[in-house]
């Protein structure tokens, strides 16, 4: 080999480096410091003898140098990884890390209670679970899996379906009581309504009734004094009487009854606030590790009980 190259590893930095455009996530992904990321990029530009990161104070870019490295060597290094992948499985016992991110509440409720039992069962698998509800970009940031609601799939991911799942128009019996209930979409426009907070600005909610051409849709400008990105706090905050939400069913099923929460409008169905589907998500690669499918088989049966 000729001495003048530089170390594999320092290369396969680059690349992560490239995906995650942040000296930060590229250290947290490998488990070395960022002073250590730093150093290696540096050597590896003396031993290119060309520039190939642009550092700015804001973001981590490549140069044009950088870029044609990363494009011709980051499928070998995937290559390699889905190969070690395979060795590794072959041993017959599940192993290895797996990140994965989940919904706050989603993962509060139904995810973190199940794992301890888990863990046990498969003492070689790792798990680090990053709950958000935020839509992480999961190569960029090194995911192997995510559990989101989504309407239908992306096609550049690998997807299983955990389960069905609906929005459901909800408020206290004590804010009805007070402020009545609405009949019809239109009438939500005069009420404080608790907003999933997805971008700044007007939010509008859209409901559905009926099916094929008879359908009637309805959308409504809606606004009230809270908003989060949450759907327990929602559903706290709707507890509190304080107006009404759209929450996903898992967050609100259990919390049902003529004292707590009541649905509103049964007859509509809101759209596009939650996808219709809970899925396990995984970036497209031609095998999956079987330390992930065992996460996944293990999210089936949570959400199948």
């Amino acid at each position: 080999m000729d001495p003048a190259l530089p170390a594999f590893a320092d290369l396969h930095l680059l690349t992560v480096l490239a995906q995650t455009r942040s000296y930060t996530q590229a250290s947290a992904r490998l488990g070395i410091s960022k002073a250590s990321v730093s150093m290696r990029i540096a050597e590896l530009e003396r031993a290119a003898g060309v520039p190939l990161v642009r550092r700015t104070t804001r973001s981590v870019g490549l140069t044009p140098a950088g870029q044609q490295l990363v494009d011709e060597t980051q499928a070998a290094f995937e290559r390699i990884a889905q190969s070690f992948a395979g060795v590794r499985d072959l041993s017959g016992v599940p192993r290895g890390l797996v990140r994965m991110t989940a919904p706050v509440a989603l993962g509060r409720q139904f995810i973190a209670p199940t794992l301890p039992a888990f863990l046990r069962a498969h003492p070689q698998i790792r798990l680090e679970l990053d709950l958000s509800d935020r839509l992480v970009n999961l190569p960029q940031e090194g995911f192997d899996l995510a559990v989101r609601h989504v309407q239908a799939p992306p096609e550049t991911h690998i997807a299983w379906k955990l389960r069905a799942s609906r929005s459901l128009l909800v408020a206290s019996a004590d804010y009805l009581r007070r402020h009545g209930t609405p009949d019809h979409p239109s009438e939500l426009a005069g009420h404080a309504c608790l907003l999933y907070l997805r971008r700044p600005g007007g939010q509008s909610w859209t409901f559905e009734r009926g099916t094929g051409k008879r359908a009637e849709r309805v959308a409504v400008a809606v606004d009230g004094p809270l908003r989060a990105n949450n759907s327990e706090v929602l559903r706290e905050a709707v507890l509190g009487g304080l107006g009404l939400a759209l929450l996903p069913d898992f967050s609100a099923e259990a919390h049902l009854g003529p004292r707590q929460l009541v649905q509103v409008l049964p007859q509509w169905r809101p759209l596009g606030v939650f996808g219709e589907g809970l899925y396990a998500l995984r970036p497209w690669s031609p095998q999956v590790p079987r330390a992930v499918q065992c996460v996944v088989e293990h999210l089936r049966g949570v959400f199948a009980g």
